[in-house]
This record gives structure tokens, C-alpha cells and sequence, in this order.
């Protein structure tokens, strides 16, 4: 990965959004050559989608929380298939150490951060879950 490349992920990660041509201009570069090099990084997998970021206006009333999962040894992939059905399940991660799956959640309410939780209490092969419910977001790198 050069430096073009390096630059064109960095304008992406601040407006994935943003023009073609803008973007050509402000790294001057021909269009072209922007369009190329986009393609590549697409089908060599360092770019595996566009997408947007919630503002604060939208994340308002929302609850989020981090549920850190244990489970079956051999559970995993019906667990994956179980949350992805769950709308409230955003992100989920294996890990190393005392949890085997970190789940990132969002909610419309204390109520259904509840409800969503006592759902995830009854998956099949679920063995235990701590909740981390965030209450203010200090420092946010995110794209």
C-alpha cells in the first residue's frame, strides 16, 4: 500500500461519501487512476464496504452497551447465526482470555437494552454474559 493509497482510505474515512472527481482533485490525481486504485483496494479487501456514522442526533435515546459472552466450546457459529437475527446486536468480536465473544448492542430504550439481554440469556450454548452499559463516550477515533 503507497501513499496514494494510504490517502485515499484516509479523505474515505472522514466522507466515504465524497465525489469521485472531488476526491481525484484533492489528491490530484486523474480520475481514472482514482478509480482504479479504488477497485483494487475493494477486491484486495482493504476497503469490504461503504457505510455511515450516526450522528448524536441519532444515537440520542439510544442505550449501547458492551456483553461480554461465554460460551460451548463448539457453539460459536450457531451463537453467530442466532445473533445476527438479533437487530440489536451491531458488532461482534471473539476474544482471548475469560470471554470467548464481545458483543457491541444498541438499543431504542432501557427496556429493550432489558429484553434484548434476556434474549441473549436464552441462545443455546450461551454459559454466562456480563453487561457494560456506556454512559458517555470520551474519546471516539471511530470512522
Amino acid at each position: 500500500m503507497d501513499e496514494l493509497d494510504q490517502g485515499i482510505l484516509a479523505a474515505l474515512s472522514v466522507d466515504a461519501r465524497i465525489p469521485l472527481a472531488t476526491l481525484a482533485r484533492r489528491l490530484q490525481v486523474a480520475r481514472s487512476t482514482l478509480q482504479t486504485r479504488l477497485e483494487r483496494l475493494e477486491a484486495t479487501g482493504a476497503i469490504t464496504g461503504y457505510t455511515i456514522k450516526l450522528g448524536d442526533a441519532l444515537r440520542r435515546g439510544r442505550i449501547r452497551a458492551s456483553v461480554l459472552l461465554t460460551i460451548e466450546p463448539r457453539g460459536q457459529a450457531a451463537i453467530l447465526a442466532r445473533l445476527k437475527t438479533m437487530p440489536e446486536v451491531e458488532r461482534v468480536h471473539t476474544t482471548s482470555g475469560r470471554f470467548d465473544l464481545l458483543l457491541e448492542i444498541s438499543a431504542e430504550g432501557t427496556a429493550a437494552l432489558d429484553s434484548a439481554l434476556d434474549r441473549l440469556g436464552t441462545i443455546p450454548g450461551v454459559r454466562g454474559s456480563e453487561s457494560l452499559i456506556h454512559l458517555t463516550t470520551r474519546i471516539d477515533r471511530a470512522p
